[in-house]
């Protein structure tokens, strides 16, 4: 990370001045704040923002992102389709949750009160209102600049009919041996239709009979947009960033003649369905956890159905037929444009059109981790914050590859919770095993929607030799730390690596993650003391520097809020600065309103949901809630405590949620070395507080708004700005 004496890092904090500690002499003359005005006490359910609700405006930000005429328009496509693979996500999930819970009737109601019928209801209507933005985006503004720019997404309809036949070749040759129809009538039962699949509700003319009915799934494993022959290029596929391209559904319904031979295909309507895809695994009823993940995972596609998408040219006798088959309330149904399945945008977001896309970046080496050097002496030396995408991920890797190959390296232990394909950290811990170092490495098969990848290399990793556990009973393991023992002088010396990332090189250029690399004998006897208490039986509650959920984080972090309200009284210096995904936990957001009453200074960057209310007079009126959604999905946590010049900053896996508290495994670790302090408050706290161009500020009715640059001043976009200056990151 760049040094604090960095000019663009100065010409960075400039605009936030306010908002960055200033030190603290020891001859401050202490003084004594006014008392404050009369307070409300919090608990009221007016006082806290739903999480669900708060969820979608975050997608909403995303949504606006697809709407911003600043982004190449191939990021634009991008945003959209992020837009609708996050909603996919949210059904499978907190709207699969809310379903169960009015099922069986919900225990507890959040701290906003809503009931789990109240949070559908407002679910629906949030969507129903955004609706007309969504497609309006895509029809009215996205397609005809693609159309502009040489990618044509055409109706079957529309093409002639020599394209046509070419299409029909296609078909028979590469579409139709996937395809299997399954028909649905009294002889025939209604026909399992698997998560987030696309399929085509069939209407066949049967003259003996009447109508029939059938259902066609569009194979996932095809490309959802195929290319029309002869424009650009004669072969078919997405292989080039030009042409024409009709939707494989509209390819298939065109040609279902041929899958019923000898009857009348009256129509073809597209419907998608959603199902609970979030795995309900029984710990203590499992005798083998592995084995057991791998079974439920198997059930990912034969959750209840959540959600019903369909076509709006599809007739409402069809839509019943089908909602009623599924078991599907009203509400459940929604009846869309085309195309279904925004997420499959993807594939046109990446084609091969740099010209369209954001300018490629490309890593250059950490100034301060010469190549020519070991990593152990630089660590040793001092420690190291790196922040990614901004800094290289490489020194992670190059710390594990040392290892393996460093004789006097004796021990590796890891967490791994989402490392995706072709790992080389995963690769060398194998090869560190290889070559005679004890590795333990913890692999968390509860990583949601990672479950196989995760499965996958503790497999492999046991077929290595390395000791692979799986977290603990009730648990997730959320916590990134790896802690590297060598023989050094005939003594053991312990370096740390922690993290609020993942150990992912891919996620690692599109996420914004920090990375603490030291070897203080405190932290790493901490992070040992944590390895024993996952891997074996020990319940250690006592850490010397690190916060430890799911046993003390909360009652930590609390008191430290607690400790500036009272130094506030004293000195009336008080500052707060946290950055997180979410910040959902009740107890954390009532001691952040305790602080707000008390006069202390809150500035809360919270990327996702935001359950407190900031600005509310006698509540929370010095608290100012702002968040990010660029081009890198901001996913860094820092928690920043005045603490009277004695300044705290802690970093780690970490959000302030009653999941992250209660229900995982997490570490904030503190950054000790006042430089890397000082370092992180200006070039990652600071700039991204004085964002004018990618921020919104979070009012107090729960709505968003754009952080407007002064009068006469340019945007400032933080992420942009950190790319084009200190940070050893540069644009091609």
């Amino acid at each position: 990370m760049a040094s604090p004496e960095s000019a663009v890092a100065e010409n960075l904090i400039e605009p936030a001045v306010a908002s960055v500690p200033e030190p603290v002499g020891d001859s401050e003359p202490e003084t004594v704040t006014e008392a404050p005005r009369a307070t409300i006490v919090p608990g009221l359910p007016e006082h806290y923002i739903n999480r669900e609700l708060s969820w979608l405006r975050f997608n909403s930000r995303v949504l606006e992102e697809a709407h911003d005429t600043r982004h190449p328009l191939l990021e634009r496509v991008k945003f959209l389709s992020i837009y609708g693979s996050n909603l996919d996500e949210f059904f499978m999930v907190r709207a699969a949750g809310l379903l169960r819970q009015l099922e069986r009737g919900a225990l507890k109601a959040p701290p906003d009160g809503m009931t789990p019928s109240e949070q559908l209801a407002g679910i629906r209507s949030h969507l129903e209102r955004e609706r007309r933005l969504v497609y309006g985006c895509w029809h009215d503004d996205l397609l005809p600049k693609l159309t502009e720019a040489g990618i044509e997404i055409v109706s079957y309809d529309s093409l002639s009919a020599k394209k046509k036949r070419k299409l029909r070749s296609y078909f028979k040759r590469d579409i139709f041996p996937v395809l299997t129809p399954l028909a649905f009538d009294p002889a025939h039962p209604f026909p399992h239709v698997s998560n987030l699949s696309l399929n085509l509700a069939v209407v066949i003319d049967d003259g003996n009979h009447g109508e029939r009915f059938a259902r066609v799934k569009v194979p996932q494993v095809l490309p959802r947009l195929v290319r029309a022959p002869g424009s650009g290029r004669d072969e078919l596929g997405l292989d080039s960033g030009r042409g024409k391209f009709v939707w494989i559904e509209e390819l298939i319904a065109a040609n279902l003649d041929l899958l019923f031979p000898g009857f009348e295909v009256a129509a073809a309507y597209t419907f998608r369905v959603t199902r609970d895809a979030d795995l309900d695994i029984e710990e203590d009823e499992a005798s083998d956890l592995l084995t057991a993940i791998v079974e439920v995972v198997g059930q990912r596609h034969f959750g209840s159905v959540v959600r019903l998408e369909v076509r709006e040219d599809m007739p409402k006798r069809i839509r019943t037929l089908l909602s009623r088959n599924m078991g599907l309330a009203r509400f459940q149904v929604d009846t869309l444009p085309s195309p279904l399945g925004l997420a499959d945008l993807s594939e046109i977001a990446f084609l091969d059109r740099p010209e369209l896309r954001d300018r490629a970046i490309r890593p250059v080496r950490h100034a301060a981790l010469r190549s020519d050097e070991s990593l152990f002496e630089a660590i040793h030396r001092r420690d190291h914050l790196l922040y990614h995408p901004y800094d290289s991920f490489s020194p992670v890797v190059r710390l594990l590859q040392e290892a393996a190959a460093d004789p006097d390296v004796i021990a590796i232990k890891q967490t791994l919770y989402r490392v995706g394909a072709n790992s080389p950290v995963v690769e060398a811990l194998m090869e560190a095993r290889e070559k005679g170092k004890q590795v333990s490495v913890l692999v968390e098969l509860k990583a949601r929607f990672d479950e196989e990848y995760n499965i996958g290399w503790a497999r492999a990793l046991e077929a290595a030799g390395v000791h692979v556990v799986y977290g603990v009973m009730g648990l997730k393991t959320h916590a990134k730390m790896c802690l590297v023992v060598r023989r050094e002088a005939g003594k053991l010396h312990s370096y740390v690596h922690v993290a609020t990332g993942n150990y992912n090189p891919v996620t690692a250029r599109v996420y914004t993650d920090i990375g603490l690399l030291t070897d203080d004998a405190e932290i790493a006897s901490d992070v040992a003391k944590l390895f024993n208490a996952i891997t074996g039986y020990v319940r250690e509650e006592r850490y010397s520097r690190l916060l430890v959920a799911p046993h003390q984080m909360r009652r930590e972090l609390i008191r430290r809020i607690d400790r500036e309200i009272e130094g506030h009284r004293l000195r009336g210096d008080g500052r707060l600065i946290f950055k997180m995904n979410s910040l959902v936990d009740r107890e954390c957001i009532d001691a952040l309103y305790r602080a707000s009453q008390a006069g202390v200074e809150v500035l809360l960057q919270v990327r996702g949901i935001c359950c407190l209310r900031p600005g509310v007079p006698g509540l929370s009126e010095n608290i100012s809630v702002t968040s990010i959604v660029g081009r890198f999905l901001e996913h860094s946590r820092l928690y920043y405590f005045r603490n009277g010049g004695d300044e705290e900053l802690f970093t780690g896996s970490a959000d302030l949620m009653p999941r992250n508290l209660n229900g995982r495994v997490e570490l904030l670790c503190p950054i000790l070395d006042p430089d890397l302090r000082g370092a992180a408050l200006r070039d990652i706290l600071a700039p991204h507080l004085a964002d004018t161009a990618k921020c919104r500020r979070l009012e107090p009715d729960g709505s968003y708004k754009r952080v407007e640059p002064a009068t006469g001043s340019k945007p400032f976009d933080s992420q942009l700005g950190l790319l084009q200056g200190s940070h050893g990151w540069h644009l091609e």
